[in-house]
């Protein structure tokens, strides 16, 4: 075994302890979620910001009826939401409901910049865009309307949604997509509705009650369509060099095994070093050990982790107040938490934690670690993160990349940290995120932490 004590090039041993500890550290913080990253949504109608003098809107700011004589283009009853469309997310979508279509069935559902005239159509001016019931023209502003869909009426369920992976506006009638059309406008856009009639009376959903229209199915079709097009496109076999790597640079060697068994009658033989530019022989490095390491850390087995460390690589853990002996150690205390051993918990905490109370790199995991004792389902609390499978893995990775870092022939620093794969996925969030920008902040946003935990999800 190497017991080779130099630091990587750029990379000291301290500095590679740090960094995992930092990845520990943002267990606590969880990834964002699928919805709208904290983006705030409409809720009601905005009293405000309407046309007042042509519609009465009813006290829980959901439903809007018109109560003149329409005499001209310029009375009628417009309101906005109380705030435009969310825009990090896949799709947005609103219904309507049409509880009394009234003399003439002038009622309108679109979006509308914040500037618009409040007396006029949705569609019918600039910066708007509406589909209208008494018609079922779509207008996209001007008044001039072009052939959409089917009339609605009384009794009907009308939704309008802007669909930001295709930058489209789609328009829905009693739960089945009526249209799509190309959403030509910037800026913030407020869900609008219009009625122009006497007696026309509508009542809107923003998400409070169930739509009449699959929403979930929808974006998961728009999943699919995105999907299909990525799997349309033809990589060369140096995407199988790129797999092969990552599951060498993480010691998963068995899977390796099976991957190359089942590549061996498709994918012709790729030397990665001459197509990529890249030395396999780095993270061929203690294939073995690391294996057999991961798999005792995985398996809560930190003991024998560790005495496996002093046996194959003691300049590792030879200083016992280092970052790596301190996630070995704090997950030992963990795996007793985990099994109910309070007791010998406390005892090990007093012997082998006690030492990095009053370090301030250590001092918050140490308060986190010792307040899994305070709960009685410690899972729940604010400090659970500490017992899911990712702290395992952010111990398994950080003893991973210490051994990768011994090799004497290293000529990558940046190789112990992040495999080949991974730092391809960075660029392309790099990529995904320049394309949001240039499309205004808009759509669902790329989390590279998603796509590293379906990948580590998947590989065994």
């Amino acid at each position: 075994m190497s017991n080779n004590t130099n630091s990587t090039n750029g990379h000291s041993d301290r500095d590679l302890g740090l960094w995992f500890l930092e990845q520990s550290r943002l267990g606590s913080a969880r990834v964002p979620t699928d919805m709208d990253e904290d983006e705030e949504a409409p809720t009601e109608l905005n009293t405000i910001n309407s046309s007042g003098g042509f519609l009465v809107v009813s006290p829980d700011k959901l439903s809007a009826k018109y109560t003149n004589v329409n005499l001209h283009g310029h009375d009628v009853g417009v309101v906005q939401a109380n705030k435009p469309a969310p825009v990090k997310r896949l799709v947005y979508y609103f219904e309507i409901y049409v509880k009394d279509a009234g003399t003439k069935g002038q009622i309108a559902i679109g979006f509308t910049s914040e500037s618009f005239k409040m007396r006029r159509q949705p569609g019918w001016e600039a910066n708007s865009c509406g589909y209208h019931g008494d018609d079922g023209l779509l207008y996209r502003g001007h008044g001039k309307g072009e052939a959409f869909g089917p009339t609605y009426t009384s009794g009907d369920r009308v939704g309008g949604g802007i669909n930001y992976a295709s930058q489209e506006f789609f328009f829905t009638k009693n739960g089945a997509v009526v249209g799509t059309v190309p959403k030509d406008m910037k800026g913030p856009l407020f869900p609008t509705i219009a009625v122009h009639s006497q007696n026309e009376e509508v009542h809107v959903n923003f998400g409070q009650q169930p739509f009449a229209f699959d929403l979930k199915e929808f974006e998961a079709q728009e999943r699919m369509k995105q999907q299909r097009l990525i799997e349309k496109i033809s990589l060369p076999t140096v995407s199988h060099g790129i797999v092969r790597s990552y599951l060498l640079h993480y010691g998963y060697e068995d899977t390796l095994n099976s991957f190359d068994l089942a590549s061996k009658t498709t994918v012709p033989p790729v030397h990665i070093a001459q197509e990529n530019g890249f030395d396999e022989q780095d993270v061929v490095f203690a294939l073995n050990e690391r294996k057999t390491l991961r798999q005792l850390i995985r398996n809560g087995e930190i003991d024998s982790a560790l005495g496996k460390l002093r046996e194959w690589y003691p300049q590792i853990v030879q200083d016992d107040k280092s970052a790596t002996c301190f996630l070995l150690h704090c997950q030992k205390f963990i795996e007793l938490v985990r099994v109910g051993a309070l007791e010998e918990a406390v005892k090990y905490g007093r012997m082998e934690l006690a030492k990095f109370f009053g370090l301030p790199v250590f001092e918050d995991l140490v308060q986190d670690c010792v307040a899994l004792l305070a709960y009685e389902r410690p899972q729940e609390s604010s400090v659970g993160y500490l017992l899911e499978e990712s702290q395992r893995e952010v111990v398994a990775d950080t003893v991973n990349a210490m051994i990768l870092s011994t090799n004497p022939n290293l000529k990558d620093s940046q190789s112990c940290l992040h495999s080949y794969l991974e730092r391809l996925l960075r660029q392309l969030t790099a990529c995904c995120l320049e394309r949001r920008l240039l499309s205004g902040d808009q759509g669902e946003a790329f989390h590279l932490h998603r796509v590293l935990n379906s990948c580590k999800k998947a590989r065994c």
